[in-house]
C-alpha cells in the first residue's frame, strides 16, 4: 500500500498560499521526515495528508485511488494520524482512549466489542505502556500521552503513520523515546511520515527527507542526498555546521555560536 502525493497545494480563502507542487511518495517500512521551520506549513500538510483539511490543488492518491473518492471511514483504516496535542473531551482511561481506534472499523451506532478491546490493548502493549491502561489520559505526562496517541493510531490497523511534532514540548529522553518508535514502526512495515523543526532528528531517523521551506516549495530525496550546511544555513537563516562524530558513526548538526 502506498500513498501518493501529486502536485499539492494549499491557500488559505483570503488567498494566501501555504504550498504548491508538492509531489512525494509514502511507502511502507520507511520514515520520512518532514523538516522545515515554524510557519513553512508543515501541519497543514500533515492535515491534508489526513483529510482534516481539503487541498487548493493536486490531490492524493491512496493505492491509486484519489482521497475524495473514498470515504473519511475508508481513509482512517489507512491513515492513522496522530496531532501535536490531544485533550479528550471526557475523562476517558489509557484504555478506553486507544480503543476509539477501533472506530473506522466498527459500524455507524456499533459498540467496540471485547475484541476490540483486545485489539487496543495489544497496541498499548506492543508501545510497551501496559501500567498506564487504567490510568487516566488527562493525568498522563506530555511523554505518555504521546506513547497512548501512537497506540491509539496502532489499534487504526493503518498501513501509514503520520506524526505531526511528536518530540514538540517534551524532554530530551521522551524525544528519543518518540524517535526510537518511529524507527521501530518502519522496521515493523509501517510507513511512517514525522514533522520536526530539528536537522538532528532528521540525522538519527536517516532514511527519506521531505524539506518544506517559507516559500512553500518542497524538496524531497535522502538525508545524504539533501543535508548539508549550506542547505541548512539557508533554511533557517542562521550559521549551523554539520560534524562527523566517529565515536557514534553519524553525523549531528550544531551551531558553532550564539
Amino acid at each position: 500500500m502506498k500513498i501518493e502525493i501529486k502536485n499539492l497545494g494549499f491557500s488559505y480563502p483570503d488567498g494566501r498560499q501555504i504550498f504548491s507542487n508538492i509531489d512525494f511518495t509514502i511507502e511502507p517500512g520507511r520514515v520520512i521526515s518532514i523538516l522545515g521551520p515554524n510557519g513553512a506549513g508543515k501541519t497543514t500538510l500533515m492535515s491534508c495528508i489526513a483529510n482534516l483539511l481539503k487541498p487548493t490543488e493536486g490531490g492524493i492518491l491512496i493505492d491509486g485511488v484519489p482521497t475524495d473518492k473514498l470515504t473519511p471511514r475508508e481513509i482512517a483504516k489507512h491513515i492513522g494520524f496522530v496531532p501535536q496535542t490531544i485533550i479528550p473531551s471526557f475523562s476517558f482511561s489509557v484504555l478506553e482512549y486507544v480503543v476509539t481506534g477501533c472506530a473506522p472499523h466498527l459500524g455507524t451506532f456499533e459498540r467496540p466489542k471485547q475484541e476490540h478491546y483486545d485489539i487496543a490493548m495489544q497496541a498499548i502493549k506492543d508501545m510497551g505502556i501496559e501500567y498506564l491502561s487504567e490510568k487516566s489520559y488527562s493525568a498522563i505526562s506530555g511523554g505518555e500521552r504521546q506513547q497512548v496517541s501512537i497506540a491509539r493510531a496502532l489499534a487504526q490497523h493503518p498501513s501509514i503513520i503520520l506524526l505531526d511534532e511528536p518530540t514538540a514540548h517534551l524532554d530530551y529522553g521522551n524525544q528519543i523515546k518518540v524517535l526510537r518508535t518511529a524507527k521501530r514502526l518502519s522496521e515493523e512495515g509501517y510507513g511512517v511520515v514525522f514533522t520536526t523543526h530539528n536537522p538532528d532528528h532528521v540525522l538519527l531517523l536517516d532514511d527519506q527527507i521531505a524539506v518544506l521551506n517559507r516559500q512553500g516549495k518542497l524538496v524531497f530525496g535522502t538525508c545524504d542526498e539533501i543535508i548539508d550546511e549550506e542547505f541548512l544555513c539557508n533554511l533557517y537563516g542562521t550559521d549551523l555546521r554539520l560534524m562527523d562524530i566517529e565515536e557514534i558513526h553519524r553525523r549531528i548538526c550544531v551551531s558553532p555560536r550564539i
